[in-house]
């Protein structure tokens, strides 16, 4: 009798230890999914045709961002018009240090033609300028915007240390670095993923592939 109570015993207390590991494991693997990934969905136009509305994302939240990437940030605190919860989806075209400008219908990075087969070429060129109410400027530079447009940064002639500039692949509706400066790697949730399902195997190559 006192033999089958110990064996009892035993078999309760070898149920709760795997209880136990399951759980522990079951934590870690949320733990690490929470700090690592999330989920993330399109809202509006500004990077058709590569995402579309309503386009489900992973967000990479420890990825490294490098040129091309796509990122998703807090846009409060950066353009001035962005409430609280507002998060923008863009691509990054100037790393810190970085100069751009647009000239003569094309795109420069440290003074070299930026390759951005990815968009349109109507967006390459007449889509890419600066569009206010008043007026076009058809070429622009950091120094010239951050100088005559922009709330925040208005001395910069590079991408400050820690920031980013940012357009939309829908240059021609986008609201995005031209008209109210940097994102500050703080406010970056993470790098833009297509799952494999989504969208063509282009899309899914101009979003995943093109950061370096």
């Amino acid at each position: 009798m006192e033999k089958s109570t110990k064996n009892t015993k035993n078999k309760f207390l070898r149920e709760c230890l795997s209880w136990l590991i399951y759980l522990v494991v079951l934590g870690g693997i949320y733990l690490t999914v929470v700090h690592f990934i999330t989920m993330a969905t399109v809202d509006g136009h500004s990077m058709d045709p590569n995402l579309y509305n309503g386009e489900k994302m992973l967000v990479l939240k420890q990825a490294d961002i490098k040129r091309n990437s796509v990122i998703i940030f807090d846009a409060h605190g950066e353009d001035p018009s962005a409430t609280a919860k507002d998060y923008y989806v863009k691509r990054v075209i100037g790393l810190p240090g970085d100069t751009v400008s647009y000239k003569d219908g094309k795109l420069y990075v440290n003074n070299k033609v930026v390759d951005q087969s990815f968009i349109s070429k109507k967006e390459l060129s007449v889509g890419t300028r600066y569009f206010d109410t008043n007026n076009q400027i058809k070429d622009w530079s950091i120094s010239s915007l951050s100088s005559s447009k922009w709330v925040y940064n208005q001395d910069a002639k590079v991408v400050p240390k820690g920031e980013y500039f940012v357009l939309g692949d829908n240059r021609s509706i986008s609201n995005d670095s031209r008209y109210w400066g940097f994102v500050k790697k703080s406010k970056v949730l993470g790098v833009a993923k297509l799952f494999p399902w989504s969208g063509t195997a282009k899309h899914r190559h101009n979003v995943n592939d093109l950061a370096k």
